[in-house]
């Protein structure tokens, strides 16, 4: 009998992917186990293994076309089966949750099994609601229990959530939902094209709404005279190069960050409700998020513990971050637990400009291009080399003052950076 695997729920809020390509085609035999297709999530690139042996009959989704968790990917069976419908349980693979194939019951068994399980849940009071739909709920503060269910067997979908936090219209009658819906190819003046919001740019827009809905959002900006940190980073860059490591200005300020964020560690915090209560999260550990510009997005690999690591350590641990993320390699668990965001705008020529942190994070540094000032130093003019410090934070955890005095510390260890000359004379020595 045929099978159908359905996408699986992976996890981490998840709730569909794009098909990036097949790596079989129907009427090839698979292998359990044998890699089927991989999928771009919002996060990153996943390959699913095949969780059966037996022949392609159908595949069910282009390359390039979305799909969403629980919608059947791939039909497996036997040379003349017939596709069946077909019900997934969960299996195990490592860290992904893939789609175990199960024979199905026949139709005429399946339907008043199915019907007698709602109508038996809903005597108990029970909410059929699938775990995606109780996030959204929860997301947009809706108790899931008082919506009514349009989906089969009166099941919640999202639909009847954001129709209940007023996201969507009311429902309209059939006959109208069925209506062919005609997408022009221009608009009054000339042609255009329609890119879907999808991926990683769909994940940012979603975190960047979620930001400025739930923060009281300033930006503070100042200037760091980076002088002398030219010079440590040109005098050991080579060093660096030796050991195979690209040294940049970034573990630098990952340094001097995690500096200030001792002495100011409301900007190493979270703001989150707990038991209906409002509660500052203080973190007691130092994990500095970096964006990544890819072809894709913006992408936030995590250095864990960065506090314990050198400058050297660091470098080489953000660029292979920065490399796995380019490629969409990167795994989950390098792209959680951050606690604080430094993103740069200066390799490509940016000076000053607005971060948003990096939701629910209370904070986030940004970083112009270094270029050279005319600035006064004893009653003379001379020529400085300047960073630019965009820093934005969430005015109802910190206070305007005490971001002003967090930007000082942090630029009078790049303004000084001895305690980093100390570090890697160690390891240059």
């Amino acid at each position: 009998m045929a099978y159908n695997f359905k996408f699986p729920d992976i996890g981490e809020g998840l709730v569909e992917g794009v098909v990036v390509a097949w790596k079989v085609k129907e009427g090839e035999r698979v292998d359990e186990d044998q890699d089927l297709v991989d999928i771009e999530t919002e996060k990153a690139v996943f390959t699913l293994p095949s969780p059966a042996e037996g022949m392609v009959l159908k595949i069910h989704y282009k390359e390039g076309e979305a799909i969403r968790v629980g919608d059947v990917l791939i039909t497996i069976g036997e040379a003349g089966e017939e596709v069946r419908k077909a019900e997934v349980k969960e299996k195990v693979y490592g860290e992904a949750v893939v789609g175990v194939l199960e024979e199905a019951p026949e139709e005429e068994e399946e339907k008043p099994a199915k019907k007698r399980a709602a109508v038996e849940a809903a005597a108990a009071g029970k909410v059929l609601a699938a775990p995606a739909v109780r996030r959204l709920a929860k997301e947009l503060k809706i108790d899931v229990s008082q919506v009514k269910g349009t989906g089969k067997d009166g099941r919640i979908t999202e639909e009847d959530v954001q129709r209940v936090a007023g996201k969507i219209p009311p429902a309209e009658k059939e006959e109208k939902e069925v209506e062919v819906k005609q997408v022009k190819k221009y608009d009054m003046y000339g042609y255009i094209t329609r890119v879907p919001l999808k991926g990683v740019k769909k994940v940012v827009a979603r975190k960047m709404r979620e930001a400025i809905s739930n923060a009281a959002l300033v930006t503070h900006h100042d200037e760091a005279d980076v002088t002398h940190l030219v010079e440590v980073r040109e005098r050991h860059k080579e060093y660096a190069k030796g050991k195979g490591i690209r040294l940049t200005y970034i573990p630098f300020v990952i340094k001097t960050v995690i500096e200030g964020l001792k002495r100011y560690p409301y900007l190493n915090s979270t703001l989150e409700n707990v038991g209906g209560e409002e509660y500052i999260i203080l973190k007691k550990y130092f994990n500095i998020g970096v964006a990544v510009d890819t072809p894709d997005g913006v992408i936030v690999p995590v250095i864990k513990g960065a506090d314990q690591k050198t400058v050297l350590d660091i470098a080489k641990e953000a660029e292979g971050l920065a490399e796995k993320a380019r490629e969409r390699k990167i795994d989950l668990a390098d792209l959680k637990g951050s606690t604080f965001t430094i993103t740069n705008v200066g390799f490509i020529g940016g000076t000053y400009f607005t971060p948003i942190p990096n939701h629910p994070e209370v904070a986030v540094l940004g970083l112009g291009r270094i270029e050279e000032r005319p600035v006064v130093r004893g009653g003379k003019v001379v020529v400085r080399k300047v960073m630019p410090l965009s820093l934005t934070f969430d005015h109802r955890v910190v206070d305007g003052a005490d971001a002003a005095r967090f930007v000082n510390a942090v630029k009078e260890y790049l303004e000084d950076p001895d305690l980093f000359l100390v570090e890697l004379g160690k390891q240059t020595g």
